[in-house]
C-alpha cells in the first residue's frame, strides 16, 4: 500500500543532529532507540526532541483517535519551530493514514512499520534511485525485528522487544492492522540481548510486546519457556512484564512469579473493562469471571503482588450501572495504577460506528472516578510498607540529595542518598507519603 508521494526533496546527505519523539507504546520505545542508535552508527549527534535539530523524527500512534490528533499537533509543532529541519513522520499513525501525514505542510517523509528500522538507508538513498518519500506497505508476516541488538540506552531499566503484532479484532482498536499479525522473536536472540545488556550493567530488564502474552518462540517455546530461560542467565538483574492481555495470566505465569524473586510481582494488565457485555462488544477474549480467578489465584500465591490496567470510559453503550462494574474491579483488587483513557471514536473500527456512543463528558467523569479511586487505592498499599525490607532500582540519582526509584512491584519510592541511576540497592521502607514511599539504603 503506497499512497501518493509527497514532492520529491534532496536527499538527507550531511551528518548533522536528529531528534526522535515517541507517542504511544513500549515497542514505540524500543524502536525509536534502535532509529537513534542506527542514526548514532552513521555518525549524527543525538539531542533532546525539544532542541533545534537537522531532523527530526516522529515515531506516532494510533491507538485511538485523540493519539491520531496528538500526533499531527506535534508534526505541526516542530515544523512550526523548526522550518528548515528534515520532518519524519513514521509509527502506526503513518501506517494507517500516511495520505494525513503526507498533506500536513513541511512533512518530508512518512514511512510505515515495515520500512521504520531502515530509516537511514531510505533518508541517504541517492535522489536518483529513492523511492517515494511515502513509503507503506502492508505488514507482514515476516519477523520484523531489528537485525541489531540495541547497545544504546538511555533509561535506568532496558526494554527488550520480544513478539509484535496482534491477531485479534478488538472493535475499538486499529494496531492489528497498523502492525500485522503476531509474530515472535527467536528465544536465542532475546537471550543474547538480556546477555548483554546485563553485562552492561542494566539490573531490570523489561520484556515487552503488541501482545506479549502471546510470545511463541519457533525454537524454544512460550512466554512461561522464555522467562525460565532468562531467569538461569548469570547476572544481578530482575525482569519485569510489560503489558499482558488478561487472557495470557495462566497457571504457569502465576507458579513462576510465585517461586522466582527476581520476576517482578507487577502485572499492568489490559483490562479495558469489567463488564461482561462491554468486554463481549469490545470482542475481548475473556469475560469478568475469567480476571476475578485469575487475579485471585495471583494475589493469593504472590502477596507482594501490584496491579495496574489499562481501562477505558466511555465505550459505545456504556451506562452507569455497567461502568460501576468497572469502578467495583478497580476497587476490589487494588488496582493502584489505572492508566485510564476515554474511548474516541477510531475511524475504520466498528466500535465507531456504534450508534449509542457515549458523551464525552460523561466519559471524562467515569475517568476521574477510576484515577480517584487508583489514588485511594496506592494510598492504602502505601501505608503497609513502613517496616519492610526490599530492593530499588534507582531511577534519577541525586536531585538535590534525593534519589527515586521503583520496588520490585513497581511502587515509588524517595531515598535520602547519592547513588548512582540503574543500580538495584536493598532499601529498609522508614514511611510514606501520599504518593511515595521513603526508605533508607542497606547497601
Amino acid at each position: 500500500m503506497v499512497t501518493k508521494p509527497i514532492a520529491v526533496s534532496d536527499p538527507v546527505s550531511v551528518v548533522g543532529t536528529v531528534a526522535v519523539a515517541t507517542l504511544g507504546c513500549r515497542v514505540n520505545s524500543v524502536e525509536s532507540a534502535q532509529i537513534l542508535q542506527q542514526f548514532s552508527n552513521q555518525g549524527w549527534k543525538k539531542v533532546a526532541f525539544e532542541q533545534p535539530a537537522d531532523l527530526y523524527v516522529i515515531n506516532t500512534c494510533t491507538v485511538t483517535g485523540e493519539a491520531d490528533r496528538q500526533a499531527r499537533q506535534m508534526v505541526r509543532r516542530v515544523i512550526r519551530s523548526n522550518p528548515k529541519a528534515k520532518v519524519v513522520v513514521t509509527g502506526c499513525y503513518a501506517q494507517i493514514n500516511a495520505a494525513a501525514c503526507a498533506a500536513i505542510p513541511g512533512v518530508d517523509y512518512v514511512i510505515g512499520n515495515a520500512h521504520k528500522l531502515n530509516l537511514p538507508s531510505v533518508l541517504f538513498a541517492p535522489k536518483e534511485t529513492r523511492k517515494q518519500q511515502v513509503q507503506v506497505d502492508f505488514p507482514s508476516s515476516e519477523p520484523g525485528f531489528p537485525t541489531e541488538s540495541l547497545t544504546e540506552v538511555e533509561r535506568s531499566r532496558a526494554l527488550v522487544q520480544v513478539q509484535l503484532g496482534c491477531d485479534q479484532s478488538c472493535t475499538f482498536c486499529i494496531i492489528h492492522t497498523a502492525r500485522g499479525p503476531s509474530r515472535s522473536q527467536l528465544q536465542s536472540r532475546i537471550l543474547e540481548q538480556v546477555q548483554r545488556l546485563v553485562s552492561k550493567g542494566f539490573q531490570e530488564i523489561v520484556l515487552c510486546g503488541i501482545d506479549l502474552g502471546d510470545y511463541r518462540s519457533s525454537d524454544q517455546g512460550d512466554l512461561v519457556a522464555l522467562l525460565q530461560q532468562i531467569l538461569q542467565l548469570d547476572g544481578d538483574f530482575r525482569i519485569r512484564l510489560g503489558s499482558i492481555d488478561p487472557i495470557h495470566l495462566s497457571d504457569g505465569l502465576c507458579q513462576l512469579m510465585a517461586e522466582q524473586a527476581r520476576l517482578c510481582p507487577h502485572l499492568h494488565v489490559s483490562l479495558q473493562s469489567g463488564n461482561n457485555l462491554i468486554l463481549k462488544r469490545m470482542k475481548r477474549r475473556y469475560d469478568r469471571l475469567w480476571v476475578d480467578r485469575r487475579l485471585r489465584q495471583f494475589r493469593s500465591l504472590v502477596p507482594d503482588l501490584l496491579v495496574s490496567a489499562d481501562i477505558m470510559t466511555g465505550f459505545p453503550t456504556e451506562t452507569d450501572e455497567q461502568f460501576q462494574d468497572t469502578l467495583q474491579m478497580v476497587v476490589e483488587y487494588g488496582i493502584a495504577y489505572p492508566h485510564t483513557f476515554c474511548f474516541s471514536p477510531r475511524p475504520g473500527t466498528p466500535a465507531a460506528k456504534i450508534p449509542k456512543q457515549v458523551d464525552k463528558v460523561i466519559a471524562r467523569h467515569r475517568a476521574a472516578l477510576i484515577r480517584e479511586a487508583g489514588m485511594e487505592n496506592l494510598v492504602a498499599r502505601l501505608a503497609l510498607c513502613p517496616g519492610r525490607i526490599g530492593q530499588v532500582l534507582v531511577e534519577r540519582s541525586g536531585m538535590e540529595g534525593i534519589a527515586r526509584g521503583r520496588m520490585a512491584n513497581y511502587l515509588p519510592v524517595r531515598l535520602s542518598t547519592v547513588v548512582v541511576a540503574k543500580s538495584l540497592l536493598k532499601v529498609a521502607i522508614t514511611g510514606f507519603t501520599g504518593q511515595y514511599l521513603i526508605a533508607e539504603s542497606l547497601t
